[in-house]
Protein backbone atom coordinates (compact mmCIF):
# COMPACT_ATOMS: atom_id res chain seq x y z
CA UNK A 1 0.00 0.00 0.00
CA UNK A 2 1.76 3.80 -0.79
CA UNK A 3 0.43 6.69 0.68
CA UNK A 4 1.34 9.83 0.69
CA UNK A 5 1.59 11.82 4.29
CA UNK A 6 1.58 15.68 4.69
CA UNK A 7 2.32 16.67 8.10
CA UNK A 8 1.30 19.48 9.42
CA UNK A 9 4.59 20.56 10.91
CA UNK A 10 8.08 19.27 11.26
CA UNK A 11 7.82 17.98 15.15
CA UNK A 12 9.21 14.66 15.81
CA UNK A 13 5.25 13.56 16.99
CA UNK A 14 3.92 15.03 13.44
CA UNK A 15 6.50 13.63 11.14
CA UNK A 16 8.88 10.60 12.52
CA UNK A 17 5.80 9.43 14.55
CA UNK A 18 4.11 8.69 11.74
CA UNK A 19 7.11 6.99 9.81
CA UNK A 20 7.38 4.86 13.15
CA UNK A 21 4.33 3.69 12.86
CA UNK A 22 4.26 2.82 9.31
CA UNK A 23 7.71 0.73 9.78
CA UNK A 24 5.78 -1.89 11.24
CA UNK A 25 4.28 -3.38 8.01
CA UNK A 26 7.06 -3.89 5.08
CA UNK A 27 4.01 -3.92 2.99
CA UNK A 28 3.20 -0.03 3.83
CA UNK A 29 5.16 2.62 1.75
CA UNK A 30 4.99 6.38 3.48
CA UNK A 31 5.79 9.18 1.43
CA UNK A 32 6.72 12.35 3.12
CA UNK A 33 8.08 15.20 1.62
CA UNK A 34 11.60 16.46 2.78
CA UNK A 35 11.56 17.47 6.59
CA UNK A 36 12.77 20.96 5.64
CA UNK A 37 10.25 21.83 3.83
CA UNK A 38 7.83 21.71 6.61
CA UNK A 39 7.09 24.67 9.37
CA UNK A 40 8.56 24.88 12.75
CA UNK A 41 7.57 27.24 15.63
CA UNK A 42 9.01 29.92 13.84
CA UNK A 43 9.13 29.46 10.03
CA UNK A 44 6.46 28.20 7.60
CA UNK A 45 6.23 25.68 5.31
CA UNK A 46 8.04 25.88 1.84
CA UNK A 47 4.24 25.56 0.34
CA UNK A 48 5.67 25.83 -3.42
CA UNK A 49 8.43 22.91 -2.34
CA UNK A 50 5.49 21.16 -0.99
CA UNK A 51 2.70 21.18 -3.81
CA UNK A 52 5.82 20.64 -6.17
CA UNK A 53 6.56 17.67 -4.69
CA UNK A 54 3.40 16.23 -4.38
CA UNK A 55 2.62 17.17 -7.82
CA UNK A 56 5.89 14.69 -8.68
CA UNK A 57 4.89 11.65 -6.50
CA UNK A 58 3.75 8.42 -7.55
CA UNK A 59 0.66 6.98 -7.85
CA UNK A 60 -0.70 6.55 -4.67
CA UNK A 61 -3.77 4.58 -2.78
CA UNK A 62 -4.20 7.22 -0.29
CA UNK A 63 -3.43 10.95 0.69
CA UNK A 64 -3.49 11.87 4.29
CA UNK A 65 -3.54 15.97 4.21
CA UNK A 66 -3.35 18.72 7.02
CA UNK A 67 -4.53 21.18 4.52
CA UNK A 68 -3.28 23.99 6.96
CA UNK A 69 0.63 23.14 5.78
CA UNK A 70 -0.87 24.17 2.47
CA UNK A 71 -3.09 26.96 3.42
CA UNK A 72 -1.28 28.68 5.92
CA UNK A 73 2.23 27.06 6.30
CA UNK A 74 1.43 24.73 9.29
CA UNK A 75 -0.61 24.75 12.59
CA UNK A 76 1.06 27.23 14.58
CA UNK A 77 1.34 30.16 11.07
CA UNK A 78 -2.34 29.38 10.89
CA UNK A 79 -2.64 31.19 13.84
CA UNK A 80 -0.38 33.85 12.86
CA UNK A 81 -0.37 34.36 9.70
CA UNK A 82 -1.43 37.42 8.28
CA UNK A 83 -1.87 36.29 4.06
CA UNK A 84 -5.33 37.97 2.88
CA UNK A 85 -7.66 34.93 1.83
CA UNK A 86 -7.02 35.60 -1.68
CA UNK A 87 -3.13 34.05 -1.17
CA UNK A 88 -4.42 31.49 0.70
CA UNK A 89 -6.86 30.56 -2.24
CA UNK A 90 -4.38 30.59 -4.59
CA UNK A 91 -2.32 28.14 -3.26
CA UNK A 92 -5.13 25.97 -2.49
CA UNK A 93 -6.29 26.23 -5.97
CA UNK A 94 -2.79 25.06 -6.87
CA UNK A 95 -3.47 22.30 -4.46
CA UNK A 96 -6.82 20.81 -5.75
CA UNK A 97 -5.87 19.59 -8.96
CA UNK A 98 -3.74 17.28 -7.39
CA UNK A 99 -6.21 15.46 -5.33
CA UNK A 100 -8.90 14.38 -7.87
CA UNK A 101 -9.27 10.90 -8.86
CA UNK A 102 -7.60 10.09 -5.03
CA UNK A 103 -8.76 8.76 -1.86
CA UNK A 104 -7.56 11.76 0.35
CA UNK A 105 -8.44 12.19 3.72
CA UNK A 106 -7.59 15.23 4.90
CA UNK A 107 -8.34 17.83 7.70
CA UNK A 108 -8.16 21.69 8.65
CA UNK A 109 -8.06 23.08 12.14
CA UNK A 110 -10.18 25.26 13.82
CA UNK A 111 -8.56 28.01 15.14
CA UNK A 112 -7.65 27.36 19.10
CA UNK A 113 -8.32 30.30 21.80
CA UNK A 114 -5.64 29.53 24.52
CA UNK A 115 -6.38 30.43 28.27
CA UNK A 116 -3.46 32.19 29.04
CA UNK A 117 -0.97 35.08 28.23
CA UNK A 118 1.80 33.11 26.63
CA UNK A 119 2.76 34.14 22.72
CA UNK A 120 4.90 31.20 21.68
CA UNK A 121 2.78 29.84 19.78
CA UNK A 122 0.10 33.20 18.88
CA UNK A 123 0.68 36.71 17.38
CA UNK A 124 2.66 38.44 19.49
CA UNK A 125 -0.54 40.33 21.59
CA UNK A 126 -1.37 37.02 23.16
CA UNK A 127 1.49 37.82 25.73
CA UNK A 128 -0.97 40.52 27.36
CA UNK A 129 -4.50 40.33 25.87
CA UNK A 130 -4.70 36.22 25.35
CA UNK A 131 -6.54 35.88 28.43
CA UNK A 132 -8.80 38.69 28.10
CA UNK A 133 -9.54 37.58 24.23
CA UNK A 134 -10.59 34.36 25.68
CA UNK A 135 -12.73 35.28 28.37
CA UNK A 136 -13.98 37.61 25.18
CA UNK A 137 -15.21 34.86 23.46
CA UNK A 138 -17.04 33.63 26.10
CA UNK A 139 -18.71 36.37 27.65
CA UNK A 140 -18.47 38.96 24.82
CA UNK A 141 -17.45 41.84 27.05
CA UNK A 142 -14.43 43.48 26.32
CA UNK A 143 -12.00 44.28 29.34
CA UNK A 144 -9.08 46.01 28.01
CA UNK A 145 -8.33 45.01 24.95
CA UNK A 146 -7.52 47.50 22.33
CA UNK A 147 -9.52 47.46 19.46
CA UNK A 148 -7.59 47.28 16.52
CA UNK A 149 -5.89 44.12 18.31
CA UNK A 150 -9.35 42.73 18.88
CA UNK A 151 -10.03 43.63 15.13
CA UNK A 152 -7.41 42.21 13.87
CA UNK A 153 -7.76 38.76 16.25
CA UNK A 154 -11.48 38.54 14.39
CA UNK A 155 -10.46 38.73 11.11
CA UNK A 156 -8.04 35.99 11.46
CA UNK A 157 -10.97 34.21 12.79
CA UNK A 158 -13.43 35.40 10.15
CA UNK A 159 -10.61 34.19 7.38
CA UNK A 160 -9.84 30.78 8.50
CA UNK A 161 -13.61 30.12 8.79
CA UNK A 162 -14.06 31.29 5.48
CA UNK A 163 -11.13 28.91 4.33
CA UNK A 164 -13.07 26.11 6.23
CA UNK A 165 -16.14 26.72 4.51
CA UNK A 166 -14.45 26.47 0.96
CA UNK A 167 -13.19 22.78 1.83
CA UNK A 168 -17.01 21.89 2.71
CA UNK A 169 -17.63 22.73 -1.06
CA UNK A 170 -14.92 20.84 -2.07
CA UNK A 171 -16.18 18.09 0.00
CA UNK A 172 -19.65 18.43 -1.45
CA UNK A 173 -17.71 18.33 -5.35
CA UNK A 174 -15.93 14.98 -4.28
CA UNK A 175 -12.76 15.88 -3.55
CA UNK A 176 -12.28 14.02 -0.18
CA UNK A 177 -12.58 10.81 0.80
CA UNK A 178 -12.57 12.17 4.20
CA UNK A 179 -12.53 15.64 6.14
CA UNK A 180 -12.16 16.46 9.42
CA UNK A 181 -12.27 19.86 11.40
CA UNK A 182 -10.29 19.63 14.33
CA UNK A 183 -10.84 21.76 17.66
CA UNK A 184 -7.62 21.94 19.14
CA UNK A 185 -6.95 22.74 22.71
CA UNK A 186 -10.67 23.19 23.17
CA UNK A 187 -12.82 24.42 26.11
CA UNK A 188 -16.36 23.87 26.98
CA UNK A 189 -17.41 27.17 25.61
CA UNK A 190 -15.66 29.71 22.82
CA UNK A 191 -15.93 31.14 19.45
CA UNK A 192 -14.05 27.83 18.13
CA UNK A 193 -16.82 26.34 19.75
CA UNK A 194 -19.46 27.65 17.85
CA UNK A 195 -17.20 28.06 14.81
CA UNK A 196 -17.60 24.08 15.11
CA UNK A 197 -21.22 24.27 15.51
CA UNK A 198 -21.80 25.81 12.24
CA UNK A 199 -19.19 23.87 10.60
CA UNK A 200 -21.56 20.92 11.66
CA UNK A 201 -24.83 22.13 10.74
CA UNK A 202 -23.57 23.15 7.08
CA UNK A 203 -22.50 19.30 7.33
CA UNK A 204 -18.78 19.12 8.43
CA UNK A 205 -17.62 16.85 10.46
CA UNK A 206 -15.74 17.93 13.88
CA UNK A 207 -13.12 16.13 15.87
CA UNK A 208 -11.38 17.20 19.33
CA UNK A 209 -7.64 17.01 18.61
CA UNK A 210 -5.01 17.97 16.38
CA UNK A 211 -1.86 16.23 16.16
CA UNK A 212 -2.65 13.27 15.98
CA UNK A 213 -5.60 13.11 13.06
CA UNK A 214 -2.92 13.16 10.47
CA UNK A 215 -2.58 8.95 12.36
CA UNK A 216 -6.19 8.59 13.23
CA UNK A 217 -6.62 9.57 9.43
CA UNK A 218 -3.67 6.82 8.70
CA UNK A 219 -5.52 3.98 10.91
CA UNK A 220 -8.36 4.69 9.06
CA UNK A 221 -7.16 4.79 5.64
CA UNK A 222 -5.58 1.26 6.32
CA UNK A 223 -8.74 -1.22 6.29
CA UNK A 224 -8.60 -3.85 8.24
CA UNK A 225 -11.74 -4.78 10.65
CA UNK A 226 -10.73 -4.74 14.00
CA UNK A 227 -12.99 -5.03 16.74
CA UNK A 228 -12.48 -3.16 20.07
CA UNK A 229 -13.36 -3.68 23.97
CA UNK A 230 -12.68 -0.69 25.89
CA UNK A 231 -11.96 -1.12 29.54
CA UNK A 232 -11.38 1.78 31.91
CA UNK A 233 -9.05 1.58 34.72
CA UNK A 234 -11.87 4.24 36.46
CA UNK A 235 -15.00 3.38 34.49
CA UNK A 236 -17.12 5.12 37.11
CA UNK A 237 -15.15 8.81 36.14
CA UNK A 238 -15.15 7.89 32.34
CA UNK A 239 -17.83 10.73 31.51
CA UNK A 240 -14.94 13.54 33.05
CA UNK A 241 -13.70 15.89 30.65
CA UNK A 242 -9.96 16.01 29.70
CA UNK A 243 -7.66 18.93 29.85
CA UNK A 244 -7.69 20.93 26.60
CA UNK A 245 -10.98 18.96 25.55
CA UNK A 246 -14.49 19.53 25.62
CA UNK A 247 -15.97 16.65 25.52
CA UNK A 248 -15.74 13.48 28.34
CA UNK A 249 -12.99 11.12 28.01
CA UNK A 250 -15.33 8.28 26.87
CA UNK A 251 -16.78 10.45 23.76
CA UNK A 252 -12.90 10.96 23.15
CA UNK A 253 -11.98 7.59 23.12
CA UNK A 254 -15.11 6.43 20.89
CA UNK A 255 -14.50 9.83 18.53
CA UNK A 256 -10.89 8.25 17.99
CA UNK A 257 -12.05 4.56 17.42
CA UNK A 258 -14.79 5.77 15.19
CA UNK A 259 -12.77 8.15 12.69
CA UNK A 260 -10.08 5.19 12.83
CA UNK A 261 -12.16 2.51 11.13
CA UNK A 262 -12.36 0.68 14.13
CA UNK A 263 -15.47 -1.19 15.58
CA UNK A 264 -16.07 -1.10 19.26
CA UNK A 265 -17.75 -4.55 21.41
CA UNK A 266 -19.39 -4.57 24.17
CA UNK A 267 -18.23 -8.56 25.27
CA UNK A 268 -15.06 -9.06 26.03
CA UNK A 269 -15.54 -12.50 23.80
CA UNK A 270 -16.18 -10.49 20.52
CA UNK A 271 -13.08 -8.45 20.86
CA UNK A 272 -10.03 -9.19 18.78
CA UNK A 273 -7.78 -6.15 21.18
CA UNK A 274 -8.85 -4.51 24.43
CA UNK A 275 -7.97 -1.47 24.45
CA UNK A 276 -6.96 -0.25 28.09
CA UNK A 277 -7.64 3.43 29.32
CA UNK A 278 -6.00 4.69 32.05
CA UNK A 279 -8.28 7.55 32.96
CA UNK A 280 -8.82 9.81 35.89
CA UNK A 281 -10.73 10.57 38.79
CA UNK A 282 -12.36 13.95 37.95
CA UNK A 283 -9.93 15.77 37.10
CA UNK A 284 -7.14 15.10 34.62
CA UNK A 285 -3.63 15.99 36.12
CA UNK A 286 -0.83 17.62 34.39
CA UNK A 287 3.29 17.00 35.76
CA UNK A 288 4.61 19.60 34.15
CA UNK A 289 1.82 22.23 35.10
CA UNK A 290 1.94 20.44 39.02
CA UNK A 291 -1.82 20.14 38.32
CA UNK A 292 -1.89 16.62 40.48
CA UNK A 293 -4.57 14.02 40.22
CA UNK A 294 -4.49 10.58 42.07
CA UNK A 295 -2.27 8.29 40.09
CA UNK A 296 -3.22 4.41 39.50
CA UNK A 297 -3.49 2.93 43.08
CA UNK A 298 -5.23 -0.64 42.01
CA UNK A 299 -4.10 -3.88 40.58
CA UNK A 300 -3.00 -4.17 37.01
CA UNK A 301 -3.22 -7.37 35.30
CA UNK A 302 -2.36 -7.85 31.80
CA UNK A 303 -4.77 -9.43 29.54
CA UNK A 304 -3.90 -12.86 28.06
CA UNK A 305 -5.90 -11.60 24.59
CA UNK A 306 -3.94 -9.07 22.74
CA UNK A 307 -4.06 -5.50 24.42
CA UNK A 308 -2.81 -1.60 23.79
CA UNK A 309 -2.77 0.70 26.82
CA UNK A 310 -3.52 4.54 26.57
CA UNK A 311 -2.09 6.49 29.44
CA UNK A 312 -4.59 9.77 29.47
CA UNK A 313 -4.46 10.19 33.42
CA UNK A 314 -2.04 12.74 33.24
CA UNK A 315 -1.59 15.28 30.42
CA UNK A 316 2.21 15.52 28.58
CA UNK A 317 3.82 12.61 30.41
CA UNK A 318 2.94 9.18 31.89
CA UNK A 319 1.15 7.80 35.22
CA UNK A 320 4.45 6.74 37.06
CA UNK A 321 2.38 4.26 39.52
CA UNK A 322 0.55 2.72 36.65
CA UNK A 323 3.95 2.24 34.46
CA UNK A 324 6.00 0.73 37.30
CA UNK A 325 2.72 -2.27 37.20
CA UNK A 326 2.62 -2.33 33.65
CA UNK A 327 6.31 -2.58 32.44
CA UNK A 328 7.04 -5.75 33.89
CA UNK A 329 3.99 -7.37 32.44
CA UNK A 330 3.77 -6.76 28.87
CA UNK A 331 4.77 -9.86 26.37
CA UNK A 332 5.54 -9.07 23.21
CA UNK A 333 3.45 -11.79 22.28
CA UNK A 334 0.14 -9.60 22.62
CA UNK A 335 1.03 -5.93 23.57
CA UNK A 336 -0.02 -4.01 20.65
CA UNK A 337 1.41 -0.78 22.09
CA UNK A 338 1.28 2.29 24.72
CA UNK A 339 0.81 6.01 24.63
CA UNK A 340 0.90 8.73 26.90
CA UNK A 341 1.51 11.92 25.25
CA UNK A 342 0.19 15.48 25.47
CA UNK A 343 -3.62 15.69 25.24
CA UNK A 344 -6.16 12.82 25.36
CA UNK A 345 -6.58 12.53 21.90
CA UNK A 346 -3.31 13.13 20.51
CA UNK A 347 -2.46 9.62 23.03
CA UNK A 348 -5.54 8.18 21.37
CA UNK A 349 -5.04 8.81 18.27
CA UNK A 350 -1.10 7.91 17.85
CA UNK A 351 -2.45 4.55 19.64
CA UNK A 352 -4.67 3.72 17.41
CA UNK A 353 -2.81 4.27 14.21
CA UNK A 354 -0.06 1.78 15.68
CA UNK A 355 -2.86 -0.60 16.14
CA UNK A 356 -4.34 -0.71 13.09
CA UNK A 357 -0.49 -1.18 11.18
CA UNK A 358 0.60 -3.88 13.38
CA UNK A 359 -2.84 -5.88 13.44
CA UNK A 360 -1.92 -8.99 10.70
CA UNK A 361 0.55 -6.64 8.81
CA UNK A 362 1.14 -8.20 5.41
CA UNK A 363 5.07 -8.19 6.45
CA UNK A 364 5.29 -7.59 9.85
CA UNK A 365 8.62 -5.70 11.46
CA UNK A 366 8.74 -6.34 15.32
CA UNK A 367 11.98 -5.11 15.37
CA UNK A 368 10.00 -1.95 14.44
CA UNK A 369 7.23 -2.03 16.49
CA UNK A 370 10.20 -2.48 19.90
CA UNK A 371 11.85 0.89 18.28
CA UNK A 372 8.56 2.56 18.41
CA UNK A 373 7.68 1.70 21.66
CA UNK A 374 11.32 2.42 23.36
CA UNK A 375 10.86 5.96 21.69
CA UNK A 376 7.27 6.49 23.19
CA UNK A 377 8.12 4.86 26.88
CA UNK A 378 11.42 7.16 26.24
CA UNK A 379 9.47 10.03 25.58
CA UNK A 380 5.97 9.88 27.38
CA UNK A 381 7.51 8.24 30.43
CA UNK A 382 11.12 8.48 31.20
CA UNK A 383 11.70 12.17 29.71
CA UNK A 384 8.02 13.94 29.97
CA UNK A 385 6.54 12.34 33.68
CA UNK A 386 10.30 12.49 35.38
CA UNK A 387 13.31 14.02 33.22
CA UNK A 388 11.34 17.62 31.90
CA UNK A 389 10.68 19.02 35.42
CA UNK A 390 14.08 18.56 36.20
CA UNK A 391 15.82 20.76 33.73
CA UNK A 392 15.17 24.24 33.78
CA UNK A 393 16.06 24.29 29.49
CA UNK A 394 16.93 22.33 27.08
CA UNK A 395 20.19 20.57 27.48
CA UNK A 396 22.33 17.02 27.30
CA UNK A 397 20.02 14.50 29.07
CA UNK A 398 21.65 11.45 28.30
CA UNK A 399 22.54 10.97 31.93
CA UNK A 400 19.34 11.52 33.36
CA UNK A 401 17.53 9.23 30.60
CA UNK A 402 20.13 6.27 31.28
CA UNK A 403 18.41 4.42 33.94
CA UNK A 404 15.39 4.41 31.63
CA UNK A 405 17.08 3.62 28.82
CA UNK A 406 18.48 0.17 30.65
CA UNK A 407 15.00 -1.01 31.92
CA UNK A 408 13.61 -0.01 28.44
CA UNK A 409 16.52 -1.95 25.81
CA UNK A 410 16.14 -4.95 28.12
CA UNK A 411 12.18 -5.27 28.01
CA UNK A 412 12.49 -4.57 24.33
CA UNK A 413 15.18 -6.59 23.58
CA UNK A 414 16.89 -3.21 21.95
CA UNK A 415 21.10 -2.97 21.26
CA UNK A 416 21.00 0.47 20.74
CA UNK A 417 22.55 3.83 20.34
CA UNK A 418 19.76 6.51 21.41
CA UNK A 419 20.39 10.03 21.13
CA UNK A 420 18.29 13.14 22.29
CA UNK A 421 17.74 16.52 20.88
CA UNK A 422 15.52 19.28 21.03
CA UNK A 423 14.39 20.50 17.67
CA UNK A 424 12.44 23.72 18.68
CA UNK A 425 14.67 24.70 21.01
CA UNK A 426 11.95 23.91 23.99
CA UNK A 427 11.22 21.93 26.92
CA UNK A 428 7.89 20.38 25.17
CA UNK A 429 9.40 17.93 22.66
CA UNK A 430 11.96 16.31 22.64
CA UNK A 431 13.21 14.25 19.73
CA UNK A 432 14.67 10.73 20.06
CA UNK A 433 17.10 9.15 17.66
CA UNK A 434 17.16 5.08 17.75
CA UNK A 435 19.79 3.68 15.66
Amino acid sequence: MKICFIPIDNRPVCYNLAKEIAAMDGDIELFLPPREFLGDLKKNAKVNNILEWLENQPESDAIILALDTIAYGGLIPSRRSSDSIDDIISHLLRLKPLLYGKKVYAFSSIMRISNNNYSEEEKEYWAEYGKKIFEYSFSGINNGIPREILEDYLATRKRNFEINKLYLKWQKEGVFETLIFSKDDCAPRGFNVEEAKELERLGGKTKTGADEIPLTLLARAVKKDIKIFIRYTEPEYKNCISNYEDVSIEQSVTGQLELGGFQTVQNLNDADIILIVNNFIKKQGELVMEWDTEPFNKTFTAPEIPYAVADVRYANGADNAFIKQLLPQIDLNNFFGYAGWNTSANTLGSLLAGIKIKWKAKKYNEKAFCKLQMIRFLDDWAYQANVRKTIPAPCDIKELMTPFEKILTKKFNQTTSIKYSFPWQRKFEVEINIT
